[in-house]
């Protein structure tokens, strides 16, 4: 198909007050459901196609910077977009707003989960949820894999970036920087688009486009280092807030991604289980907002653990630390970067690396399923190495039959009857709960 006519494409219409568009964007928050492919379908629905805040053709190349950028691709989208409405008010606006609901909700999800996940019927159906997120997370992978490999050169890239994590342990950030690179050797030139006619944009442009980006930085900045002066490196707080603000500055190629980037790290770490780390990708799921927001249920359980006392304040600290440490850096480079938009639009070699970085998403999903997979469906698994080679491998003897048997009814749900991930879990929830009882 080829590239809509910038003429013949509709002007943004003309700004509302700040107020009033700011109960879109909580609109937007309350319902943003279905992962980032389902935000990022809402947002273009509303903003585009009913509201006309944005032009198409400059919705899809904000997209485009956006998968650029570390961090949760849709909730830096909606920041763009309140950029382009209202600069970096706009901005803060929007992409608080979006995320805000799914917080408060997987905040008080995560309350729940640590007073009563324990027992014996709740349990059992969050042992059903787990294999529903199996399928979920692999599901993702195909719908990925189908935008992301469409050549030998991607499908070569998805398949050393899945090496890299899975055999050789190599650093996520390293693997996506190596993705780029790739990208942009052995990526076919595109022809250069015609740039669009210039829309109203309330964002600021030139030198002064950089004061909000620093402002914003500093801001995230200050709590943190006041954090780690005041308790210390070893203080779980600190270890969170360092761990995940180093996940908001290098987790190129969106929520599934950054996702991949910690799981692994968590259980190695001791922070919480296998289990526990599938529980709370279901409840985030399940919730609108962010994929990530199951950070901050790792962050609540993880504190709720490892405090004798005082432990659900415990957890609500630590759960406010993990959203400060995430997401505030998304806001300073859609500050930085917004300004810049037209020459990320006119750059072969900007969008070879998108290219690279998305094909590499598809490796690294494919290990984050492989790696729920393993964890769910087995009750033993061993390391094997060979020289610096290290994977693991399951006990077959160790096989949870009852969990494959719900793992394929959610299959055949979430693929064969397009049944919603809602729905999915529910059924798999409620086998889980049958299990036990028989």
């Amino acid at each position: 198909m080829s590239a809509p006519d910038p003429a013949a494409e509709p002007r943004a219409g003309a700004r509302e007050s700040l107020r009033s568009e700011a109960w879109v964007w909580l609109r937007i928050g309350c319902l943003s459901f279905g992962g980032p492919a389902g935000q990022i379908a809402l947002m273009q629905r509303m903003l585009v196609d009913e509201l006309r805040w944005i032009t198409p053709r400059r919705f899809l190349t904000g997209l485009d910077l956006c998968m650029l950028l570390p961090g949760p691709e849709a909730q830096q989208l909606a920041t763009f977009v309140g950029w382009t409405r209202h600069g970096w008010r706009g901005g803060v606006v929007a992409g608080g707003l979006f995320v805000l609901p799914g917080a408060l909700l997987m905040l008080a999800l995560s309350a729940s989960y640590v007073l009563w996940g324990t027992l014996p019927a709740v349990a059992a159906l969050f042992g059903g949820v787990q294999c529903a997120v199996v399928v979920i997370v692999a599901e993702a992978l195909v719908r990925i894999g189908r935008r992301a490999i469409g050549s030998p050169g991607a499908l070569a890239i998805a398949i050393l970036a899945f090496a890299a994590l899975a055999l050789f342990g190599v650093p996520f950030p390293l693997v996506v920087i190596g993705a780029a690179a790739v990208g942009i050797l052995i990526g076919s030139r595109e022809p250069v688009r015609e740039r669009e006619a210039p829309a109203h944009t309330a964002g600021t442009t030139g030198r002064r486009a950089a004061l909000p980006a620093l402002v914003a930085a500093g801001v995230w900045l200050l709590p943190l280092v006041a954090l780690f002066a005041i308790l210390g490196p070893e203080a779980l707080p600190v270890r969170i807030a360092l761990q995940f603000g180093e996940l908001a500055i290098v987790s190129f190629g969106g929520a599934y991604a950054l996702l991949a980037a910690i799981a692994e790290r968590a259980v190695a770490d001791g922070w919480l289980t296998a289990p526990q780390m599938a529980d709370g990708l279901a409840l985030a799921e399940t919730t609108p907002g962010p994929l990530i927001l199951v950070l901050q249920f790792v962050a609540f359980v993880t504190a709720h653990g490892a405090t004798p006392t005082a432990r659900l304040a415990a957890g609500l600290f630590a759960s406010a630390i993990a959203l400060w440490a995430l997401f505030p850096p998304s806001f300073v480079w859609i500050f930085l970067a917004a300004p810049h938009l037209d020459r990320v639009d006119r750059s072969p070699v900007l969008r070879r690396a998108v290219r690279g970085v998305t094909a590499a998403v598809v490796g690294v999903i494919f290990h984050l399923t492989l790696w729920f997979a393993l964890h769910v469906l087995f009750e033993r698994l061993e390391r094997l190495r060979w020289g610096s080679i290290s994977m693991q491998v399951p006990a077959l003897a160790s096989v949870d039959w009852a969990a494959a048997a719900i793992t394929v009814v959610c299959a055949l749900l979430l693929f064969l009857g397009r049944q919603s991930i809602a729905r999915t879990l529910l059924v798999a929830a409620l086998l889980g709960g049958c299990r036990a009882i028989l």
